[in-house]
């Protein structure tokens, strides 16, 4: 499974967002290109302890849906969204890519972090899953848009 802690996946996906434009159109989903990089903002926010969007314990997350985050079997399209995880209000594209890729650099510069503080909703995860967990929510949206 890849991970962002990676280089040479931290510089494919930095290449992809920044393939990325305005203009583009879903493959799937209702997200515009400039909402979607809001959104993906959000984990990387989590897991840098710049915002905690009052996500609940989920149990049955736990169970069903944890695994799921960091290894290498691809996410279905169209997957429901956390209410407070969606986007819907309009967002300005290249102020929303830069903040993506500068979160994605400071997520990446953690490389070699040893304690995590828990995810609000699913507990605990190791340096190697976060760095998975990130990488595949990155890549399932670019997919989204083609790139």
């Amino acid at each position: 499974m890849k991970s962002l802690f990676e280089k040479s996946t931290l510089d494919e996906i930095e290449n992809r967002i920044k393939q990325l434009s305005d203009d583009e159109k879903p493959l799937w989903g209702k997200m515009t290109t400039s909402q979607m990089l809001n959104h993906c903002q959000f984990p990387l926010k989590i897991a840098l302890q710049k915002n905690h969007p009052h996500l609940k314990p989920n149990v049955l997350a736990k169970i069903f849906f944890k695994k799921s985050l960091y290894n290498d079997k691809p996410w279905r399209k169209s997957l429901p969204t956390h209410a407070k995880l969606k986007v819907t209000d309009q967002k300005e594209f290249i102020k929303e890519k830069d903040e993506l890729l500068s979160l994605v650099s400071e997520f990446a510069n953690q490389r070699n972090k040893k304690e995590w503080g828990p995810h609000p909703m699913f507990g605990k995860f190791t340096n190697e899953q976060w760095g998975q967990m990130q990488y595949k929510h990155l890549d399932h949206h670019l997919q989204q848009f083609n790139v």
